[in-house]
């Protein structure tokens, strides 16, 4: 069976339009084809405010993988793209979030699924909005142009 899935691309080191083609072509050829992809948004750093600002971009593919192998493939490209985990929140080359697997709700200590900071993160819900405004949270039964409507996050994410 194959799978709606949503993912979030951001980086804010090197060069970031690039950054996001590499990573889209890595999980294209490792984890199931790209169906959709939004704008690139430039968007104001969340959680740690002393850094570039982000370049950030949702995709959608689809695949039959489990939502586990899904975590270890996207964590495979990011560490092959020189990732390196020193400091929550800080820079980084790369970054991919797994948003939403279909309609699967996952609560383990690796793996929360869907993400749960797409309700709080406009960065994420603008992007997200591009592609799949119609798709509803599995847990809050809202549509992700909803949850970008009531959104309590204000900073900045700007269409490019």
């Amino acid at each position: 069976m194959n799978y709606r899935i949503f993912l979030l691309l951001g980086t804010n080191e090197g060069d970031p339009l690039q950054n996001l083609a590499c990573a889209m072509e890595n999980i294209a050829q490792l984890a199931g084809p790209v169906l959709a992809k939004s704008a690139v948004y430039r968007t104001a750093p969340w959680g740690k405010q002393d850094q570039a600002d982000f370049h950030n971009q949702a995709i959608e593919i689809t695949s039959s993988e489990t939502p586990e192998r899904i975590l270890e493939i996207i964590l495979k490209i990011e560490m092959d793209m020189g990732r390196v985990r020193q400091e929550k929140w800080g820079p980084r080359i790369i970054d991919i979030d797994l948003l939403f697997f279909g309609d699967c709700v996952i609560n383990e200590r690796h793996l929360t699924v869907p993400h749960p900071g797409i309700p709080v993160r406009r960065f994420v819900l603008a992007p997200l909005a591009d592609i799949a405004p119609d798709f509803v949270h599995p847990v809050l039964k809202k549509s992700v142009r909803q949850l970008l409507e009531e959104s309590p996050d204000t900073l900045s994410a700007t269409r490019l």
